[in-house]
């Protein structure tokens, strides 16, 4: 059994500072142009299609089960069918993707629901949200995978 006192102690001390990472600066701004479209588009949709505080938030709820479609179809076609540029995941997925969902505006949602005094509503919008988000970004896996296998298929390719 190991001694407690001298599996305690530091290893050697060096008075050098951590290691610096460099800032992914490319990165940030392919992220940053991507938010901001994403942002503007889903500002777009909510614009064109208000709701009453106690209504169901339909233009969020399709913002937000298009968006994670999308997310899904992007992974699959970036990561398994095509090599893509080192930015595209981060301008599209994070970027674009990212900020056109909005599920912070999905619980001022249903916190709005429910001041106004629509608890159902509120309770729909709670359960149906994250379940629909899911069932697409499920839904677009596993259809972009069969529209790739028989792409493949038609071209004569093993998968």
């Amino acid at each position: 059994m190991p001694d407690i006192r001298t599996a305690a102690r530091p290893g050697p001390r060096t008075d050098r500072p951590p290691a610096r990472r460099r800032v992914p600066w490319t990165t940030l701004a392919a992220i940053s142009a991507g938010g901001a479209a994403g942002a503007l588009a889903r500002h777009g949709v909510t614009a064109a299609f208000p709701h009453a505080p106690g209504g169901f938030a339909w233009a969020t709820f399709a913002v937000n089960t298009a968006g994670c479609l999308l997310i899904g179809v992007l992974m699959v076609a970036i990561t398994e069918i095509r090599q893509a540029h080192r930015l595209v995941r981060p301008f599209l997925g994070v970027g674009v993707l990212g900020g056109f969902t909005t599920f912070s505006t999905y619980v001022v949602d249903v916190q709005q629901a429910l001041q106004a005094g629509a608890p159902r509503t509120a309770l729909l919008d709670l359960a149906a949200t994250p379940a629909a988000a899911l069932a697409a970004v499920f839904t677009g896996v596993h259809l972009t995978r069969a529209l790739a296998r028989a792409s493949a298929r038609r071209r004569g390719e093993a998968r």
